[in-house]
């Protein structure tokens, strides 16, 4: 299991024994302030809106510098078991005494975590360098001794806020691990991670990954409800500079402003991206030996594209990488969902996957053609985050260039935007015969209808009693069912409904003959009624 304490950065795409994907290894630590590329630290002084863009924008005209990543006697080699062991002592939590909605917290640097990143305050408009201290954290029995009295650094930050009860500070986000940052809604769990930037995922040479080197916490107001972070991004192709303003709730919500300023032409690149688990569900069981029905941060890609059409996309496990593109232009949102919320239906105690959030990403502004890439990568264990989703842009970003764009991140649940009549509630693949070896596969795809909405005006008795014998003459709007395969046969098309969920339920069979992909696509189409989501599916052998 997940629940570790640890924030998963580390174990997002990193599969063993695999040679599908080359993955490089997280850049390490970011320039002090005395390296020899100057501006690239979080220095004392003035703080602006543009100061973060000012160090971006002198760091690309650099060459890259790789940061070292040594750390003193005794904490180099830090297993995970002393890792676990040293924890913020939240006594010290950064804006405790001044009575503010937010509190921060820092990261130890060592195991997986050697990269030192710089962390600055910034108050009434000036920065000020946090500098490391034993004192800020406590070290278990676990920790070698002693622990250096120099300023290494820090590796991330964590804040913390009112999530969930007015007197309590909970987890609002963690900044951690390259440029891998989370974030979660009231009474959830964390799950699926974000990242700064996306930089050939999957490519067979390896995936480079940014690093966020240094950040600037703002001071929040008393009476505010939000935090904003800003953070400096930087890998061999591309130096950029973010700023996160950060608003806890149901959903927490985070508007992005960011600036890409790249060393070199960046054609592989990934905006806003995603990256969550799934392990296994009720299309995808062969050869999953599990006490449990489904395992999974996120169980679909949700789209709404520049011309309002709803699009859900299961996901699977595959045996071999896959990649898949939807083309759009001007995007309204996608991101990775975790639609299942019955906890009936994971049996799991411990990881309470029905509490995890899902991601939501909306363009801010026109995003142009390009296309939502959803990655899915095999993995044979629960502790791998094998699915990725970003926004891929049509054309490379020229070097030398200042690309900006700006997005929002929701951590919640379903996004309101664009709710049509009947949304996949589930999707169910199986044995398409009782008997033999057939390769015949059998889909079962529910649909959930929304309640009818409440009269804007009270009814009298005379009015309800009439809408209801009206509801009863209604003839029963059966949809009608279009499914299409890019190979093979679809037959045995059949819609009924679902007394379990007053919906529809979807059945049909697939032949795939001799392919091994195959893309599927499913639509209720209902008379007199609000467009279905479409459902689209891609069959592997």
């Amino acid at each position: 299991m997940r629940n570790d304490g640890i924030p998963p950065s580390r174990r997002q795409i990193l599969l063993a024994g695999t040679a599908l994907l080359a993955v490089a290894a997280l850049p390490g630590t970011p320039l002090a302030a005395d390296a020899a590329v100057p501006g690239a630290a979080a220095p004392d002084g003035a703080f602006t809106r543009s100061t973060v863009l000012d160090i971006a924008r002198a760091l690309a005209k650099q060459e890259y510098v790789p940061p070292a990543t040594d750390l003193p006697d005794p904490i180099k080699d830090l297993t995970y078991d002393q890792y676990r062991d040293i924890r913020f002592n939240r006594d010290m939590a950064i804006w405790t005494k001044d009575n503010l909605p937010f509190r921060l917290e820092l990261f130890h640097r060592g195991f997986y975590y050697k990269d030192e990143v710089d962390v600055a305050i910034v108050s009434q408009g000036v920065a000020k360098h946090l500098a490391f201290s034993p004192a800020l954290f406590t070290y278990g029995k676990l920790v070698p001794q002693p622990i250096p009295q120099i300023d290494i650094g820090f590796a991330g930050i964590r804040l913390l806020g009112h999530m969930n009860k007015p007197d309590v500070f909970d987890e609002v986000a963690v900044f951690l691990g390259a440029s891998y940052f989370r974030s979660l809604g009231r009474g959830q769990q964390f799950g699926i991670s974000a990242r700064g930037l996306a930089l050939k995922t999957g490519d067979p040479e390896g995936e480079e990954f940014p690093i966020f080197r240094a950040f600037w916490a703002e001071t929040p107001a008393a009476d505010g409800d939000a935090v904003v972070v800003n953070a400096l991004l930087d890998s061999p192709s591309v130096a950029g500079a973010y700023r996160f303003t950060i608003r806890p709730g149901f959903p927490t919500v985070m508007d992005v402003e960011a600036t890409l300023l790249p060393r070199v032409a960046l054609d592989k690149v990934g905006l806003a991206p995603g990256t969550s688990m799934f392990f296994f569900g009720p299309n995808d069981r062969t050869n999953f030996d599990d006490w449990r029905p489904e395992v999974h941060d996120s169980d679909g890609l949700l789209m709404v594209t520049g011309r309002g059409e709803r699009i859900w996309r299961p996901l699977a496990n595959p045996k071999t990488l896959q990649f898949s593109a939807f083309q759009d232009t001007s995007p309204r949102g996608f991101g990775l969902i975790q639609r299942n919320r019955d906890p009936n239906t994971f049996q799991d105690f411990e990881s309470h996957y029905d509490r995890r959030p899902s991601l939501w990403v909306e363009p801010v502004g026109d995003w142009g053609q390009g296309a939502v890439v959803l990655v899915e990568i095999p993995s044979d264990s629960e502790v791998n985050d094998n699915m990725v989703a970003y926004w891929s842009p049509k054309d490379p970003i020229a070097a030398g260039s200042e690309f900006s764009f700006a997005y929002r991140l929701s951590w919640g649940g379903e996004p309101d935007q664009a709710i049509v009549g009947a949304m996949v509630g589930a999707t169910r693949v199986g044995r398409g015969t009782l008997k033999g070896t057939s390769p015949i596969r059998r889909f079962v795809i529910d649909f959930t209808v929304p309640p009818p909405e409440p009269p804007a005006e009270p009814q009298t008795a005379s009015q309800a009693a009439a809408a209801t014998a009206q509801l009863a003459a209604a003839p029963d709007p059966s949809p009608k069912a279009e499914v299409t395969a890019s190979a093979g046969t679809i037959s045995e098309i059949n819609i009924e409904r679902n007394p379990l969920t007053k919906g529809w339920r979807l059945t049909f069979k697939l032949d795939p003959g001799s392919e091994k992909l195959i893309e599927l696509r499913a639509i209720l189409k209902i008379d007199g009624g609000p467009q279905a989501e479409t459902w689209l599916y891609r069959w592997t052998e």
